[in-house]
């Protein structure tokens, strides 16, 4: 195994979009917009991609898709996005769609939410 070295390394990568499989691009995509204010930037009949920062969110169409098991021992990835207050954003999103699971960690910093197509997101206040 190779020794790890404080030098500071030029970058192999560069992280440009996170990419969710679901059964519907468009539809997914246009929940993340709402949370996000994000615009479409690529579109085709496979992929819908949102935002033009660094980092974008992407959602990939997959057939016979699965959603995550919440909670469960598996690996899994989520997103965190950063709220003004939780309650609102909460009542927003699950308006839009969105469910919370009886299973929270949070108290009174975070809410654990699951998208329509059941990935778990979580929303958080500034500390």
């Amino acid at each position: 195994m190779a020794e790890e070295t404080t030098a500071v390394r030029r970058p192999i990568g560069v992280l440009s979009s996170t990419v969710l499989d679901c059964p519907d691009p468009e539809r997914l995509a246009a929940f993340y917009r709402r949370l996000t204010g994000w615009e479409v930037t690529y579109r085709s009949e496979a992929y819908v991609f949102i935002g033009d920062g660094p980092v974008r969110i992407g959602f990939q169409r997959v057939g016979g898709f699965r959603p995550p098991a919440w909670p469960s021992d598996g690996a899994r990835a989520h997103l965190d996005f950063t709220v003004p207050e939780l309650g609102p954003a909460v009542a927003d999103l699950l308006a839009a769609g969105a469910t919370k699971p009886e299973q929270q960690a949070g108290g009174d910093h975070w809410v654990t939410l699951l998208d329509p197509d059941g990935h778990p997101f979580c929303l958080a206040i500034p500390e």
